[in-house]
């Protein structure tokens, strides 16, 4: 039996449950792979070869190939994990985080500090699956 999940319907939110975990198990632990200094040194000479070794999709590997951390967070990827990779690539998570935004790093830190995302276009709509 599927579970309702009307949380899924929050416009420009991907909502990390425990589907997405599964889906997103192996990109995830292969960004906690990046702690150790070896790994990101064998990443950094041949990032598709690291990348291979880990059973994730194709579209999840070009994902990260790409830095395209929003396609990334909805197949699976935690962002929490993405600071592995930012720090990888010697970028900040306001990096990271602007370019999930689609701001640049000045933007988004004027937004955060103002208050954050305005909550107009970014509320639950009940009832429409349409996003």
């Amino acid at each position: 039996m599927a579970l309702d999940k009307p949380y899924k319907n929050i416009p420009g939110t991907t909502i990390f449950d425990s589907d997405m975990a599964r889906a997103g198990y192996h990109a995830n632990q292969f960004c906690m792979s990046l702690m150790k200094p070896e790994n990101r040194k064998r990443f950094r000479e041949n990032e598709r070869a690291y990348l291979d070794e880990w059973a994730m999709s194709e579209e999840q590997k070009q994902a990260i190939l790409d830095r395209n951390y929003l396609r990334l967070q909805k197949l699976g990827g935690n962002v929490y994990y993405f600071a592995k990779i930012f720090f990888t690539d010697k970028k900040s998570v306001l990096y990271g985080s602007s370019t999930m935004a689609g701001m640049t790093e000045e933007e988004y830190k004027n937004m955060m500090l103002s208050g954050g995302r305005s909550i107009e276009g970014n509320r639950y709509r009940g009832g429409d699956t349409n996003g």
